[in-house]
């Protein structure tokens, strides 16, 4: 232990013990999905940052870590941000300075159990905190949040229902509180073996007591992938199979046709051949098809990513402009002084245009459907607004061509089950290429993955649900919550510096003691 303390007295050593300790969640995410890691794997960080000297050491220990943290689940970026992308993370990271503090100040040295609980409370309340900044879809969005890695865990999303992916990411940092301080400091065992109780019992709770999403039909919705098409002429070549693949649904049965993003690069209004083509194959499959069209509008100047619906007679007039636009990869941020970035990596040489309202689209047959595009499918607020709006199905349109060898494609498929679970609505995760994935209205996954190497059609019998999930109704209150628990922690202080203030520091001096060895009282 002391040569690892003496290791670690080079502040560029301890720097990047931060940033590899901040890249450990990364393995609780798609493709490993070692979920059950989550649980412990803040342990090192929160033990790195408690050790320090002080508060400021703390403060860049938590910025190096978050460094680490934004570098490893954002790495399938380096393909087109190159070098950019560490910037990136540089700037982002200081946001976990202040959670680092707060270990130190919580942790630090020998924390009492008073001490330690609170920690279980307020070390995940200012993460979420972090979370919640760097969510803002000028920052990049809330790719990563530590709570998505419990997709696949049924217990976790019938908490997700309750709280959203916010009240995963509190219990999974909490948790971690716990193990930290229940193998690392013996005065605070109590409360930390208090705090895991109490989270077993609320997570059984919630099993028990929440509502269930009450299955009351179901629709069978067709997802076509046509895969990667390369070399001249790639937009007419991707379009001609997914006609093909298309046409293998006749007979099937189906209610919707579902494409990929970015599936028609061309606007419809000005190929009224593609439009045709596309009406011929809802005639024949008797289901409408959602499209997705990237490219340069005839009716307003700029390029759009839309959601367009495809009946037996044409194009039905239901469109959703996508209205969340990826920074870099389809706008530049402040572009009069970041447009270099386009000379460094594949970023947006122009900027795609914006949508102003989401869409629920009426698809026939009593089916209504909540479309999101790519990035989209990340943000929690915009899935809920969707359910709120009485969309029976939402589906995410996408493609990670790009990043086909990376772990980005199974993290993406991975985020619609969290949405799913949220909102009690089933969602198809429908990719040009990556991964295409569908969801019961419980999270829970129906059917196999369309892999990164499939070129298919293929139909899935979807279960549809209705009701509200108390994540709908109440929206984001672990949040809220963990904005009281932080104002609390602010006003404490604020007493305590005043209170030191007005009285100054306790004395260091020993009281004086009798010749029996027992402290002296004060006289009266």
């Amino acid at each position: 232990m002391r040569t690892i303390d003496r290791w670690l007295t080079s502040p560029w050593r301890r720097s990047c013990a931060a940033a590899l300790a901040g890249a450990l969640p990364v393995l609780a995410f798609p493709a490993p999905a070692l979920w059950w890691f989550a649980y412990v794997a803040l342990v090192p960080w929160i033990l790195l940052a408690r050790s320090a000297p002080s508060g400021r050491r703390a403060a860049y220990d938590g910025w190096s870590g978050g460094f680490g943290f934004l570098v490893a689940v954002h790495h399938w970026l380096l393909p087109s941000l190159h070098v950019f992308i560490f910037l990136i993370a540089a700037l982002l990271g200081l946001l976990w300075a202040p959670w680092g503090w707060l270990v130190r100040r919580f942790l630090g040295e020998q924390p009492t159990p008073g001490r330690g609980a609170a920690a279980v409370l307020v070390l995940p309340s200012g993460w979420l905190m972090v979370e919640l900044v760097r969510s803002w879809q000028g920052l990049g969005g809330p790719w990563g949040m530590l709570g998505a890695s419990q997709w696949q865990v049924s217990p976790a999303l019938r908490l997700a229902s309750v709280g959203g992916v916010w009240l995963l990411s509190f219990l999974v940092v909490a948790v971690n509180v716990a193990v930290t301080l229940l193998t690392s400091v013996r005065e605070a065992r109590v409360p930390a073996v208090a705090s895991l109780v109490a989270t077993a019992a609320a997570t059984s709770a919630v099993w028990a007591w929440a509502p269930h999403p009450e299955v009351d039909g179901r629709v069978r919705i067709a997802v076509v992938q046509p895969g990667i098409v390369d070399g001249h002429d790639s937009a007419g070549k991707r379009f001609d199979r997914e006609e093909q693949l298309t046409r293998r649904l006749v007979g099937q049965d189906v209610d919707l046709v579902v494409w990929g993003e970015s599936s028609v690069g061309y606007d419809l209004s000005d190929r009224p051949d593609l439009a045709r083509r596309i009406a011929a194959l809802s005639r024949a499959t008797g289901a409408d098809v959602l499209v997705n069209v990237d490219a340069r509008r005839s009716d307003r100047p700029g390029i759009y990513k839309s959601s367009v619906l495809v009946g037996p007679d044409g194009p039905t007039g239901q469109r959703y402009d996508k209205m969340r636009l990826v920074p870099f990869g389809e706008y530049i941020p402040a572009r009069s002084l970041l447009g270099w970035a386009t000379s460094v990596g594949k970023a947006a040489g122009e900027d795609r245009g914006r949508g102003t309202e989401q869409v629920v689209m009426n698809v026939g047959h009593g089916l209504r459907i909540g479309p999101l595009i790519c990035f989209e499918t990340a943000f929690p607020d915009m899935s809920r607004h969707l359910a709120e709006d009485g969309a029976d199905v939402l589906l995410g349109q996408s493609a990670t061509s790009t990043f086909q060898g990376s772990w980005a494609p199974e993290q993406h498929a991975s985020l619609a089950a969290i949405r799913a679970a949220e909102t009690g609505r089933p969602m198809v995760h429908a990719t040009l290429t990556g991964v295409s994935a569908v969801y019961g209205p419980g999270g829970q996954r129906l059917g196999p993955w369309l892999g990164t190497d499939a070129s298919a059609a293929r139909v899935y019998d979807v279960p549809l649900a209705h009701g509200i999930t108390p994540y709908v109704r109440y929206g984001d209150w672990p949040v809220h919550g963990a904005l009281l628990v932080l104002a609390a922690l602010c006003v404490t202080e604020s007493l305590r510096t005043l209170r030191l203030r007005r009285n100054g520091p306790e004395p260091l001096v020993p009281p004086a003691r009798t010749a029996h060895g027992s402290p002296a009282r004060p006289g009266r």
